[in-house]
């Protein structure tokens, strides 16, 4: 019998072949009946919600203990669902107007809450409307004094699923769930995210057909690539093991040296840096082997909360990370909202396409007051430590030339408070669109570095929404049309002087670290977990092979062609000496 093949999205990498197991979680549905006790009922829900706040506290302290902030803070944003004041605004009405259970009030409250996101049309926001539902459920379970445990599989296998909330991902036994496949949901959701820090395989995005895989039947999970198969052949299953214990071995053997520095077989030092979003991830960052901070999102400053921070509340922050980094490099990227990632008391307006509009720097650029406070606050912090300045989606000379004035105006600012601030400063830009790879070489006149950022390069280059999981499979960084204007970016900054990092996912492949390597790529940012597997894997390659394989990724015609031919490389190189440490 030849294997069902099903192409979804890859969501977390690895290798899992195990027994198909439908779960189909139970989903509370609260009936509706008036009441004459509204009180009694308002005292009901209130101890519901107290019991699901110590819940989710506990869920972020165990992952906060046993993987990581960021995985700590999807909790953590559950939480504050349970204190918006829209939604429970709405559940107290229904309450005390229609005099209604408080089962059905809550249900209804969340439901036209998670509605009014997904309205908006943008699916990052559809995806934090799955996490409003799974805190609905956990409420209700509580009002209704009914389990959340769902039977899970006796035996490891493949969790198939028409989709899969956060909740769900922690239930599970981790040593029988062995790999998560879902007819819905996208690369984006909090799901993904934990698969992805929990090592195991998933797929997103497989469509109806999923749900057809008969129950009990082996099943191939390739989550690098994306792809299920469906009973394969014993031959195909002997392959596949063969590639998940490979893949075993060389995550352990790069994690067993993962303080070492990445340094190429010709004796080339490339640095590897991380990304991070919090004062947490900093300590993790060091941890794992970064050498320094490629990208440090600014935006967990500013979002879940009713104003933006003040300058020395941002100092004390960032001050954190700096000390923590001693004489490391810092990237700081500026204040990056807008598109997926709106912010209530900023007042913006709802655009008809969000990825085009009022983000990034031109948001900064157009909210003066927000600019300087963070500038001053960055220059204050830095001051003794290796502080860099990135702007986001930079497309024109213009925007730089005006951020740049901005730079100035908070030095004169901190110059005339008499404060002392980090007066030797690079600034650099994010290469996100297109039009900043193309001038590049104007651009390199005026700013100190470039950083790359993959996700919306590809995204704008392809014309392919990366959070739609429609099409967001078009917007991958492996296409050639994105790898070149990688290179363009590269060259025309080396014949200025110019350093290039690219802190986009593409920078934490390690299929991809012999291309970028090739390309002259002098800084590799990424994930945490990456780290060491890129420094593996840049350590299997001299410079001037890296060149040949660059090329001729360069002239292959689709993305798929690039990662074949990658995967190839990658079969044939092994995990080879480097003879210069």
């Amino acid at each position: 019998m030849v294997a069902q093949s099903l192409q979804g999205i890859a969501a977390s990498p690895g290798i899992a072949i195990g027994p198909i197991f439908h779960y189909r979680p139970r989903r509370v549905m609260a009936e509706h009946y008036p009441i004459d006790d509204v009180d009694g009922e308002i005292v009901r829900l209130e101890q519901a919600l107290a019991e699901a706040r110590r819940e989710l506290d506990a869920l972020s302290i165990q992952m906060r203990d046993g993987i990581g902030p960021r995985e700590a803070a999807i909790f953590e944003a559950h939480r504050m669902f349970l204190d918006d004041p829209e939604l429970l605004g709405r559940v107290w009405a229904r309450l005390q107007t229609d005099r209604v259970n408080a089962e059905y009030a809550w249900q209804e409250g969340a439901q036209h809450y998670a509605a009014a996101l997904e309205a908006i049309g943008d699916n990052h926001l559809a995806a934090r409307a799955a996490d409003v539902q799974d805190v609905a459920q956990r409420v209700l379970r509580i009002l209704s004094n009914k389990t959340s445990q769902v039977a899970g599989p006796t035996e490891a296998a493949v969790i198939v699923a028409d989709d899969l909330a956060p909740s769900d991902i922690v239930a599970l036994d981790r040593a029988k769930a062995i790999a998560f496949c879902t007819a819905g949901g996208g690369p984006t959701s909090h799901a993904v995210i934990l698969s992805k820090a929990l090592g195991i395989p998933a797929i997103v995005g497989l469509g109806d057909a999923v749900r057809h895989g008969p129950e009990g039947v082996r099943a191939i999970v390739d989550g690098a690539n994306g792809t299920l198969l469906i009973d394969p052949d014993e031959a195909t299953i002997a392959e596949y093991r063969q590639r998940a214990e490979a893949f075993r071995q060389m995550r352990d053997s790069a994690f067993g040296v993962a303080d070492q520095q990445a340094v190429t077989t010709d004796g080339v030092h490339v640095e590897v840096m991380a990304n991070i979003g919090s004062v947490e991830e900093a300590a993790a960052a060091l941890a794992s082997g970064a050498e320094g901070v490629g990208l440090l999102r600014t935006e967990f400053l500013y979002l879940d909360r009713d104003n933006p921070p003040d300058e020395d509340e941002q100092t004390a922050i960032y001050r954190a990370v700096f000390e923590m980094m001693g004489q490391r490099p810092v990237v700081v990227r500026t204040l990056d909202v807008g598109g997926d990632k709106p912010v209530s008391y900023l007042n913006m307006l709802v655009e008809l396409n969000p990825f085009l509009g009022l983000r990034g720097v031109r948001l900064t650029l157009a909210r003066p007051d927000l600019f300087r406070t963070q500038l001053c606050a960055l220059l204050r912090s830095g001051e003794g430590h290796n502080l860099r300045i990135v702007f986001p989606m930079v497309a024109t000379v213009e925007d730089v030339i005006a951020a740049r004035r901005y730079v100035d105006e908070a030095r004169a600012s901190l110059d005339a408070r008499g404060l002392r601030y980090a007066r030797q400063c690079q600034v650099g830009i994010m290469v996100e669109v297109p039009s900043a790879a193309v001038i590049a070489d104007t651009l390199a006149e005026v700013v100190d570095f470039f950083s790359i950022g993959t996700n919306d390069l590809a995204q704008y280059t392809l014309a392919a929404d990366r959070t739609n999981a429609a099409v967001s499979p078009m917007a991958d960084a492996f296409h050639p049309a994105v790898l070149r204007l990688i290179g363009m970016v590269i060259e025309a900054a080396h014949a200025r002087g110019r350093r290039v990092g690219l802190c986009g996912e593409l920078a934490g492949e390690p299929l991809a670290a012999p291309v970028l390597l090739g390309l002259g790529l002098d800084e590799f940012s990424m994930g945490l977990r990456s780290i060491p597997l890129v420094k593996q894997a840049i350590r299997r390659f001299s410079t001037e092979q890296a060149g040949s394989i660059a090329r001729r990724a360069l002239s292959l015609r689709t993305a798929s062609e690039v990662r074949a031919y990658l995967t190839s490389v990658a079969s044939q190189v092994g995990d080879r000496p480097n003879e210069s440490r």
